[in-house]
C-alpha cells in the first residue's frame, strides 16, 4: 500500500489525521469498533484515536475516496497511521482482532492461552459468518426493502431465532451443566472480543421487528444483553459521540 490511500476528494479530516483514525456510522457494525476503542481507552488512557462520522444512506461509502481504503464499500474502516505508509484495515472481525494485538498489550479483552483463544475466535467467526447475515437480511427484507417477500421474511426471521438459540444454549450451559456470563475463556467465560463481535446486533432484536415473545426462549441470551449494556464503555460507544449532527 502507498499514500495512494489518499486523494483529493479524500476528506482533510481523514488524510490528515494522525495515529488511529476511525470511519464509522452508529450501525451494530460501526459500534463494535467503537465500543472496543472505547473499552481500550478505559484500560490504556493512552490510547488516542479520531473519527469521521459519515452517512451510508448517502452512499458516502460507495465514493472512490472510501473505496480505496475499503473496496467493499462498508463501515466501519479503521486508518492506522501510525504505520509507513498507512494502514487501513477493513472488517469488523479483522478490525477487533487488529485493535487487540497492536493496543491491547495484556490481552483484557482476548487470550493468551491458545485454546481459550481459539475459543473467541470461534464465537466472534459464528457471528460474522452465521448471525450477522441472516439478521441483516431479516431486517432489509422485514424493514427496508419495497417489495415485503413472506418467503424472505419468514426465512431470515427464524434462522435469526436459530441463531439467538445457538448463543442460548451455549450460555444456559444446556450441554456442560455451567451457566456462562460470557462467551468464551473457562468457568464463566471472561468479556472479550467474542461479545463485543456479537453483541451490538443481538441487542438491537427490538429494531430487527422480533416481540418480547419471541425472546422468551433466551433467557441467558437476555441477560448476558443486559450485562454487557451496563458497561460505561459500551455505553460511550453506542451514545451521542458517535451520533451524525
Amino acid at each position: 500500500m502507498s499514500h495512494s490511500l489518499y486523494i483529493d476528494e479524500t476528506p482533510e479530516e481523514v488524510k490528515n489525521a494522525k495515529g488511529l483514525h476511525l470511519i464509522t456510522m452508529s450501525t451494530p457494525n460501526g459500534q463494535k469498533v467503537q465500543i472496543m476503542l472505547e473499552e481500550l481507552k478505559e484500560v490504556y488512557p493512552e490510547t488516542e484515536w479520531t473519527t469521521t462520522l459519515i452517512n451510508i444512506m448517502t452512499n458516502e461509502q460507495k465514493k472512490e475516496w472510501f473505496l480505496r481504503l475499503n473496496p467493499n464499500g462498508r463501515i466501519p474502516v479503521i486508518v492506522d497511521n501510525t504505520q509507513s505508509p498507512p494502514f487501513s484495515v477493513m472488517e469488523t472481525s479483522a478490525e477487533l482482532l487488529y485493535l487487540l494485538k497492536f493496543a491491547d498489550k495484556k490481552d483484557v479483552f482476548g487470550f493468551t492461552d491458545e485454546f481459550e483463544r481459539s475459543q473467541a475466535l470461534q464465537w466472534l467467526f459464528f457471528w460474522h459468518g452465521s448471525g450477522a447475515p441472516y439478521q441483516g437480511q431479516f431486517n432489509h427484507f422485514g424493514k427496508f426493502a419495497k417489495e415485503k417477500i413472506p418467503y424472505a421474511i419468514d426465512r431470515f426471521k427464524n434462522e435469526t431465532l436459530r441463531v439467538y438459540g445457538v448463543l442460548e444454549i451455549h450460555l444456559s450451559g444446556k450441554y456442560t451443566g455451567e451457566p456462562r456470563d460470557y462467551l468464551a475463556g473457562p468457568g464463566k467465560g471472561k468479556y472479550s472480543i467474542a461479545d463485543i463481535g456479537n453483541w451490538t446486533w443481538v441487542k438491537s432484536w427490538e429494531f430487527s421487528g422480533f416481540q418480547k415473545e419471541d425472546m422468551e426462549p433466551f433467557p441467558h441470551l437476555m441477560k448476558w444483553i443486559e450485562r454487557i449494556a451496563e458497561r460505561p464503555a459500551v455505553k460511550r460507544g453506542t451514545g451521542e459521540k458517535y451520533q451524525k449532527k
